[in-house]
């Protein structure tokens, strides 16, 4: 299998109304990634004009589609271009650029999986009802799949290409993103690993800027629940399934030992 670099990486960001940090984001991307994409979903402010003179493909949709079809798109171009996996974030800055090497190494140590920048470090940061919602999705997800996923939710991932290629899935903006890993473990018998890193919010304690997020609790929770639930009844036997979770805790690439351990252990005994 081709080792992963920044050569054969395409970065894909999502944007919709991200004139504050889109800059910061796509020049942290150019640094680790020679190939950029930007999908500018409809965006009504100076989004593409903040980046007009940076060497990056952009995409545009005309109205909003959503981040699914946003996601969507970017994938297929970069397929065409020949990537061999694709490196997403979104781009209102919640991601750190710092972190895309990371997320390359560990799709280096695990060839075909689905890498996902798991928000496990200054978790006390994020705002209490998206903590709780994605501890509730990874649950939920857990048994579409049937194995654990530290972070299911985190929108800072790497995509082999087999799973960037896949048709025909269901679903769009948050739920997309849940149906991609459901997706990928029943067609292509894909698992995740998770790397922990740092997601950035507005604080009391930080004077960095953050535009308001695009994710609606009450709408998108229900959204991503109902999906979820439906898929996971579509799958195995309860029975089945459980024993498949319980079998297969949370894969976390983290070469300094800080969660890998304890977090496994954790989730485990809570499946």
């Amino acid at each position: 299998m081709t080792s992963l670099d920044r050569g054969n990486v395409t970065a894909v960001i999502p944007a919709l109304n991200e004139a504050l940090r889109i800059r910061g984001v796509v020049e942290g991307a150019l640094a680790h990634c020679e190939r950029v994409i930007v999908i500018d979903d409809g965006s009504e402010d100076d989004t593409l004009a903040r980046i007009a003179d940076l060497p990056v493909t952009v995409l545009r949709h005309e109205q909003r589609k959503g981040k699914g079809a946003s996601l969507r798109d970017g994938f297929r171009v970069a397929l065409q271009g020949g990537s061999s996996a694709v490196l997403t974030m979104d781009g209102d800055g919640q991601h750190a650029p710092d972190d895309m090497p990371r997320l390359i190494e560990a799709g280096n140590v695990y060839p075909g999986h689905i890498v996902i920048g798991a928000r496990l470090r200054k978790r006390s940061q994020q705002p209490t009802y998206r903590r709780l919602a994605n501890e509730f999705g990874d649950w939920g997800i857990a048994w579409a799949t049937g194995y654990q996923i530290a972070d299911c939710q985190s929108g800072q991932r790497l995509y082999p290409a087999a799973v960037a290629a896949l048709e025909d899935v269901p679903g769009e903006d948050f739920v997309f993103e849940a149906q991609i890993l459901i997706s990928a473990a029943r067609m292509l018998g894909s698992r995740c690993v998770s790397v922990p890193i740092e997601s950035r919010y507005k604080s009391v304690h930080s004077s960095e800027e953050f535009r308001a997020s695009h994710f609606k609790p009450v709408r998108d929770f229900s959204r991503i629940t109902g999906h979820i639930v439906t898929q996971a009844l579509r799958g195995d036997s309860i029975f089945e399934t459980w024993r498949s979770i319980r079998a297969n805790p949370p894969l976390i690439h983290d070469p300094s030992g800080e969660f890998a351990p304890s977090l496994a252990a954790r989730m485990q005994r809570a499946g």
